[in-house]
């Protein structure tokens, strides 16, 4: 199906609730199917950055993370299987396919027999049977239909197994990356209360200060030597989140230390855009077409069914004249079969399949409506946790420039330790609230070009 029509078929689904055939009754707008109004711009849209990426995988220049990206596509157990649902479908395509060809079944038989005169007899055949049931009313081609549109479907979920395992992973990676310069935030914390520890130690061992001044920044440093633990397992935990992923054995070696550049951004298009390249949207739009052709399967196994069978074959008493080209049994027939009495299973089936095809509906427009959600909120927190990024690097600049005017001050005596060891928290605080905005602003990024889906 090319796009043009693929696209005039999503709208038409979105903006009328109804795709389904003449066969059956569909609720309209009153029985509850709310029109959908498509904007032509995003609510939470930006002005693009000039240098743009296409894809998932050229968003950020880091070659560490593009060689996890690419074990992930090719050792995911979670994408394996989606593959093999693919390969299953394409298998039962040809099964349904298969019913619309006439079935050719040979038979071959043997018996011996002792009468009560002591004679012994023998009696073989061999046949060819055929059998083609005629598709007077389309009910094959309905299935093969029906089989054609699971297949779409999994090819679909294929390639959206494929984006969201790469996007995974990259949000694996940048998770991995928050949590090893926590790790070392918080390294850099424990030699710093260290640090002021020791001076605060001088000043009490020198007699300008005393013992409750100790034992407030030996707080600080077991705090923090905690702290450091708790990080460490964190890290380790990402590691082995990392590697599952790419499905390798869950230890705590991978590695990731620093941030891609963030210059390249990703367009956003027109929401319509979204119904054509999202391919969860996809596969959603081929089960309502494959629970309508099962409508229409449904809908023909009311009616009788047509088939001709054939069958030629040899007999005879010895088993060497069986090789004889000349059949010399045969038979040809046409049956017909109508359902008369059966306690209402047929129609409630065609009830059933029905009841299936508003199913997939109501489902294609939730898939639509969560797809415009997902690019809303990525373009919303875009914007958002750039603003928090630019002000915590203000905010840990100020903090930092305090923490040394502070420092300065408590070595003359000028303020007490609880304001430097005050002023040394705010400005570690800030930084990792920083780290953290980062990390969440990397795996925004990846959520964005999912949600929009710009492929791999």
């Amino acid at each position: 199906m090319n796009t043009l029509h693929r696209s005039l078929i999503l709208t038409s689904v979105i903006g009328s609730g109804v795709l389904i055939s003449a066969c059956v009754s569909m609720p309209g707008p009153k029985a509850g199917q709310a029109n959908l109004a498509i904007p032509k711009r995003y609510d939470a849209s930006q002005a693009p950055v000039p240098e743009v990426a296409s894809g998932l995988r050229s968003l950020f220049p880091d070659s560490r993370m593009n060689a996890y990206v690419s074990k992930a596509l090719k050792a995911n157990p979670d994408l394996r299987a989606s593959a093999a649902q693919l390969e299953e479908a394409g298998f039962n395509t040809r099964k349904a396919y298969s019913l619309s060809l006439p079935s050719l079944t040979g038979n071959g038989s043997g018996s011996r027999a002792d009468t009560l005169s002591s004679s012994t007899t023998g009696s073989y055949s061999a046949s060819l049977d055929v059998q083609w049931e005629l598709d007077v009313w389309g009910r094959i081609r309905a299935g093969v239909t029906a089989a054609a549109g699971d297949r779409a479907a999994a090819e679909a979920d294929y390639a959206a197994a494929r984006q969201s395992i790469a996007a995974q992973t990259m949000q694996a990676y940048f998770s991995l990356v928050g949590a090893e310069k926590l790790l070392a935030l918080s390294n850099r914390r424990l030699a710093s209360f260290q640090q002021t520890l020791d001076l605060v130690n001088r000043r009490f061992e020198a007699g300008t200060g005393d013992l409750s001044e100790v034992e407030l920044a030996r707080t600080d440093v077991e705090n923090t030597r905690a702290q450091v633990a708790q990080r460490k397992d964190s890290r380790d935990q990402a590691a082995r989140n990392l590697a599952t992923l790419t499905g390798a054995y869950p230890n705590a070696q991978s590695r990731a230390y620093s941030w891609p550049s963030l210059r390249r951004s990703v367009p956003a298009g027109i929401p319509s855009d979204v119904l054509l390249n999202r391919p969860d949207i996809d596969a959603a739009y081929q089960r309502i077409r494959a629970a309508d052709s099962r409508v229409k399967v449904a809908h023909r196994d009311l009616y009788p069914s047509f088939s001709l069978t054939a069958s030629a074959g040899q007999q005879s008493s010895t088993l060497r004249n069986l090789a004889n080209s000349n059949f010399s049994v045969w038979s040809f027939a046409g049956n017909l079969s109508a359902p008369l009495l059966d306690g209402g299973n047929r129609r409630a089936e065609l009830g059933a399949a029905n009841a299936r095809a508003k199913q997939a509906l109501a489902a294609y427009q939730s898939t639509v409506l969560d797809a415009f959600k997902e690019v809303e909120n990525a373009l919303g927190s875009e914007r958002y946790l750039s603003r928090q990024q630019n002000s915590y690097q203000s905010a840990l600049k100020a903090a930092k420039n305090a923490e040394e005017q502070i420092l300065r001050n408590y070595e003359t005596g000028l303020v007490e330790i609880l304001t430097l060891l005050d002023s040394q928290r705010r400005s570690f605080d800030t930084e990792e609230s920083l780290i953290n905005t980062q990390a969440l602003r990397y795996q925004n990024r990846v959520s964005l070009a999912l949600a929009l889906g710009k492929g791999l």
